[in-house]
């Protein structure tokens, strides 16, 4: 499930489409959450696709520390690629605003923590990665560990929207960290073995 207030916006030629927010989102905020209405789809289920399902399946999903591939129903699909992301995913099944994003401006994930299956080469910018490779999230963790750490602390200062969609054990277990009474689990939880 998407933050509510976003949506999906032509960005560029290079681009394509990407999701925009349409309000202040602070940092803090969850800005998606794995839902039960997201497919978990096995490689053995991708593959017993056809090639055209397979292609889409591929491009508009990202892999779990299962090597499962998750297949967002809603505009959380839609979320493109930075070094300088300003959404980082969690080991909660969630992602959080890693600073404030500004209405009109593009939420993004660094697809390094996303077990991809192959390299690529992202736009430039700056302080970017020239590469972004299947094993970055072994390359790069402590670094997204760092922005998460950063956050934490406003996770309970802001508003929520998307609390409906969080169990409560997930909530207390983040709560906790939020408070600092429990440390939080790395990125590296997210990172499937086999990349």
């Amino acid at each position: 499930m998407i933050h509510p207030d976003t949506e999906v916006r032509f960005i560029s030629p290079e681009k394509g489409r990407g999701l925009v927010a349409t309000a202040l989102i602070p940092k803090g905020t969850v800005t998606w959450v794995l839902d039960p209405l997201d497919r978990e789809i096995s490689p053995a289920a991708l593959a017993a696709y056809d090639e055209k399902y397979q292609e889409i399946l591929l491009t508009y999903s990202f892999r779990n520390n299962l090597g499962n591939y998750i297949f967002c129903w809603d505009n959380g699909r839609s979320v493109n690629h930075s070094c300088r992301n300003n959404c980082c995913l969690t080991p909660y099944k969630l992602e959080l605003a890693v600073r404030d994003i500004a209405p009109g401006e593009e939420l993004t994930d660094d697809y390094g923590y996303l077990n991809i299956i192959e390299p690529f080469m992202p736009a430039p910018e700056v302080g970017g990665r020239q590469h972004v490779y299947p094993d970055d999230l072994r390359r790069h963790w402590q670094h997204w560990d760092r922005q998460l750490a950063e956050t934490w602390p406003f996770f309970l200062q802001v508003v929520q929207p998307l609390r409906p969609f969080i169990t409560d054990d997930t909530w207390r277990i983040i709560s906790l960290v939020a408070e600092g009474k429990q440390p939080a689990d790395s990125i590296l939880a997210c990172l499937y073995p086999d990349v």
